[in-house]
């Protein structure tokens, strides 16, 4: 019987003992009250704003959310979808929330196939619009786990003020700005809402959205239905129809935001991760835990966490874990109001017994597949926790960029989540009007012994279960919340699909390449490949491929005092700040 995998509390406690081989540039953020960690910083300071009115984690996450519309348009906004993990200290429960939307009630992949659709939606072409979710799950989550302290209107404000007043562009943010200039030039009808004098703004240029406050002001006055009913609405149906496009106003008045309750998995007997359950893609990372625990226990690698960071085993084991971890999900994850998904068996020791057995410790599985459990983008992540020790991990999305649909006069770029369908019948995820995709953002949350432990995630694409293993694994061989995010990370194929690094492969694919960040080094590269691994480098601002994090960890001084402490990635724009 092989020894099960042991956690050292002590260094998870104390992570200034660990030492790490990589620069870590940051310091960590430490404060007693809230803290918020996003990826810019004035929609940090929004949440902050909250925050000090009273407002707990959940009012302060929507407030954060909404700035990020306007500090970083380009990876999401109120056109988009977004999913809530939400720690209750005073129930020490977590509470999910699944804000995204259905395909049009009318579109079928017969329609598809008579425009010549096949293999899936392109993201340029306007039936990838789904329902958006943001607005709703913004309202919802105030209602349903804010403070009630502070008001809709009260939570929009600060995005209302930078909105009409203009906020200066960040340096990631503008340069993803300009790699969707042409299209949103060449593809929306109302391009010019999202550029600045016909171009997109540089780092330091003051951009303005008096359309997107608007739209906002509507939603603070009149809650859902000032989106998802009169101008705003029609805004959006018309654009789309413009294109061929077969969404319909009822499409929009329908939309209800999902309470759901949470998955987990419980790794090395004490901590337990969170996700929101499918159509999100949570699981993946959930199911990869599981598998690496199982390998551990089978005797075929020793404790991951007594493993040299980054070493070529280390690396090999959980590369292989995630393949066979989206082998799983990218086959049975949709929309469970239209198709069952074996959440329970997928988790089950028996099947990741049975799926950490296909593990070779010398080499690359070729060709993994999905298994049989039963018988028969572009995106932002930001955490933020209150006084009272809550906490709310919160993720929204807009997918590819800044999108082909801007409605006239809204302020805001529409999202192209139905890429995620699948254009084949009896597939679980094929595309059927009014189901939800396939949807790749996910918020986590750990707890250890029903505490909090961490609230924290990794924004981008396909990229993101990844970075939820990596940077947790981190976390628990005794990294601080700033070093575990810093850690060169790896991504299978590509993360995100409008990222610049072009391949012959689809986004996701898990059987295609396999990318290094600078600071891994050249020589495990290489005994990577030597296992088969397809292994390639990559630097500068190619690095976005790796995600952009956030972390949050809840510890205690020696007085039991609550210490919050934060940390923000490097490959944003943002910061992690704490209310005084």
């Amino acid at each position: 019987m092989a020894t099960p995998v042991k956690i050292d509390w002590t260094k998870v406690d104390e992570p200034e003992l660990v030492l790490q081989r990589f620069p870590s540039r940051r310091s960590v953020v430490y404060g007693t009250k809230g803290v918020v960690s996003s990826s810019q910083p004035l929609a940090t300071e929004a949440g902050l704003e909250i925050l000090r009115k009273g407002g707990n984690a959940a009012d302060a996450a929507v407030a954060t959310s909404a700035a990020l519309n306007v500090t970083e348009p380009s990876c999401c906004g109120i056109g988009g979808d977004a999913f809530c993990l939400f720690y209750d200290a005073t129930e020490k429960t977590v509470k999910a929330l699944n804000g995204s939307g259905h395909s049009p009630k009318e579109l079928t992949i017969e329609y598809l196939r008579g425009r010549g659709v096949t293999g899936s939606i392109p993201t340029t072409d306007l039936n990838a619009v789904t329902v958006p979710g943001a607005a709703a799950a913004w309202v919802d989550t105030v209602e349903r786990f804010g403070s009630g302290k502070v008001t809709l209107a009260e939570v929009f404000e600060p995005a209302i003020r930078l909105a009409e007043e203009g906020v200066p562009v960040s340096e990631i943010n503008s340069f993803a700005w300009q790699r969707s200039e042409k299209l949103i030039k060449n593809a929306s009808p109302n391009g010019d809402e999202m550029l600045l004098d016909g171009k997109a703004p540089l780092p330091g240029q003051i951009m303005k959205m008096p359309n997107l406050a608007k739209t906002f002001r509507a939603v603070a006055e009149q809650g859902k239905d000032g989106f998802y009913k009169g101008r705003i609405a029609e805004a959006i149906v018309d654009v789309i129809k413009s294109q061929g496009g077969v969404m319909e106003l009822e499409d929009l008045a329908k939309h209800e935001t999902t309470f759901v309750e949470p998955i987990k998995y419980t790794y090395g007997g004490e901590v337990t991760v969170f996700e929101c359950p499918p159509n999100g893609q949570g699981i993946t990372a959930l199911i990869a835990l599981g598998i690496l625990e199982q390998i551990q226990e089978q005797g075929k690698v020793k404790n991951l966490l007594e493993m040299e960071h980054n070493s070529v085993q280390y690396l090999h084991t959980l590369i292989e874990a995630l393949r066979l971890a989206f082998a799983d999900s990218q086959y049975y994850v949709t929309d469970p109001e239209v198709e069952h998904v074996p959440v329970e068996q997928l988790l089950s020791k028996e099947y990741l017994a049975s799926r950490a057995a296909l593990f070779d410790p010398a080499k690359t599985n070729p060709e993994v597949v999905h298994g049989n459990p039963v018988q028969s983008s572009d995106t932002v992540y930001f955490s933020v926790t209150d006084r009272w020790g809550n906490a709310c991990s919160y993720i929204q999305s807009n997918y590819a960029g800044q999108t082909v649909a801007i409605p006239k006069g809204c302020g805001f770029t529409l999202q192209n989540r139905g890429s995620g369908f699948v254009l084949k019948e009896g597939h679980p995820n094929a595309l059927k009007g009014g189901k939800r995709p396939y949807h790749t953002i996910i918020p986590a949350l750990a707890t250890r012994n029903d505490d909090l432990f961490l609230s924290y995630g990794v924004m981008g694409g396909y990229m993101q279960p990844q970075g939820h293993v990596q940077v947790l694994l981190n976390m628990l061989r005794g990294y601080s919340p700033q070093a575990a995010l810093d850690a060169p990370r790896f991504c299978i194929s590509a993360g995100s699909p409008d990222n610049e690094v072009k391949n012959s492969s689809s986004a996701g694919d898990i059987n295609s390449e396999v990318y290094f960040e600078e600071g891994i080094d050249l020589e495990t590269i290489e005994s990577l490949r030597k296992c088969g691994h397809d292994a390639r480098l990559l630097t500068g601002f190619a690095r976005g491929m790796f995600g952009r994090g956030q972390i949050i960890q809840k510890i205690k001084d020696k007085s039991g005092q609550t210490v919050w402490a934060a940390g923000s990635d490097l490959r944003a724009d943002g910061h992690a700040a704490a209310q005084i």
